[in-house]
């Protein structure tokens, strides 16, 4: 029986040759994708459609140098699935981000390094003036969680709130 043996192309050699190694190895960039792909979030997951949950309407307001969530707390049970409908009836953009106070706290820092940074999250959205976005989330863990808006100012403004998983 033969035994089939790949070879590099020569344009991929003198490549390597010229360039040298790569900066991330295929092994590092898949193991990287992999725990993207199998992040755990500290206040639940995305939930799934396909099992119960109730609707939570959260509105995003701006006025009088003011920021703030309506409902600023909301209170759930743990194993429950909220569906997030979220609307910004400000006159700016805003971000409704899930996490733990720590975390947002982090991410808030980030925010200040580069405000138009682009991110989608499971946990989170930002959205222009008049637009609206649902979230589904299972809630598995108990504790206090926050959600708010991390753009530089917001948070500051007001612009935060707690969610109370018993």
């Amino acid at each position: 029986m033969k035994r089939l043996i790949a070879y590099p192309s020569v344009s991929l050699l003198m490549a390597a040759l010229v360039l040298g190694p790569p900066l991330v190895s295929v092994t590092e960039a898949h193991s990287d994708h992999k725990s993207k792909s199998a992040r755990s979030f500290v206040a639940g997951e995305p939930g799934d459609v396909r099992k119960p949950f109730r609707t939570v309407v959260i509105v995003m307001k701006d006025a009088g140098g003011s920021m703030s969530y309506a409902p600023d707390r909301i209170e759930v049970k743990k194993g429950e699935q909220i569906k997030f409908l979220i609307r910004n009836e400000g006159v700016i953009d805003h971000e409704f981000l899930l996490d733990s106070v720590a975390n947002n706290a982090r991410h808030k820092a980030e925010m200040e390094k580069d405000p138009d940074m682009a991110h989608e999250e499971p946990n989170g959205a930002r959205l222009k003036p008049t637009a609206n976005h649902e979230l589904l989330w299972h809630f598995s863990k108990a504790g206090t969680f926050e959600f708010a808006c991390l753009l530089p100012g917001h948070y500051e403004s007001g612009m935060k709130g707690m969610v109370v998983v018993k």
